[in-house]
């Protein structure tokens, strides 16, 4: 049996004058307009981030060299989540700008992938990742170390992050690329059960962004290489 989805919103109704849809968009909280106007599923009654994604999504551009990155890290068997922050420090902005999404894959298939956005680019790891791998009783952190990335330990505290990282959506101080498509998934999925509890499903981008948010002052800018660097006459160095 063939089946489809159709995605369809106030727009796609003929029979909803302008004022109906304004009287709708006054009747209804912030984190239901996106689903109810465009028809982007969502389930908002108890969205952690009650924004808009028109107010948060940029289109992708090149990032200056001086700006300063990082990545958070959020490892599992099931699902090995990262995401890519590049911090503009004159308006304190953070730009999530890439994304690595995959799982049940060993520790040096997720560090290649990680390795090619900038091996100097420092990451914020989940410490759930202390724990010991199945596969030699290794740590986990350790093996990732191995693989030659840079990582720190995640500041974990919850409510602490996801009050940091919705104060910076509620005030454009972050912003995501419309290619992360992951990240916008679960980000119209994240939300609590009627008990306020968080719902620990399809949440592994929703926590990487928690640690690097918490986890901001250990983002740094691109080495400078000093080899290539014109010397000028009579200098005698030669790029110490």
């Amino acid at each position: 049996m063939s089946r489809y989805v159709v995605q369809a919103g106030w727009k796609h109704a003929p029979h909803l004058s302008k004022q109906d849809i304004d009287d709708l968009t006054g009747s209804i909280s912030a984190h239901q307009l996106e689903a109810r106007m465009n028809g982007v599923p969502t389930l908002g009654a108890g969205a952690i981030y009650p924004i808009p994604e028109e107010d948060i999504v940029v289109n992708p551009f090149k990032i200056p060299d001086w700006w300063a990155r990082i990545y958070g890290l959020d490892v599992g068997w099931k699902k090995t989540a990262a995401i890519w922050g590049a911090w503009d420090r004159d308006t304190d902005t953070i730009y999530l700008n890439s994304e690595h999404y995959r799982g049940m894959a060993e520790p040096s298939v997720h560090a290649k992938s990680i390795r090619m956005r900038g091996a100097w680019i420092p990451g914020v790891i989940d410490t759930a990742a202390h724990g010991s791998s199945q596969h030699d009783g290794r740590k986990l952190m350790d093996l990732y170390q191995d693989e030659g990335l840079i990582l720190h330990n995640a500041d974990k505290a919850v409510e602490a992050g996801l009050l940091a990282m919705l104060d910076r959506l509620s005030t454009g101080r972050l912003k995501v690329f419309s290619t992360l498509q992951h990240w916008l998934g679960e980000y119209r999925l994240y939300r609590r059960n009627d008990k306020g509890r968080i719902v620990k499903e399809n949440d592994h981008l929703m926590d990487a962004t928690r640690y690097l948010v918490m986890g901001l002052h250990q983002a740094t800018t691109r080495p400078i290489d000093r080899t290539t660097m014109p010397v000028s006459p009579g200098d005698t160095t030669t790029g110490y």
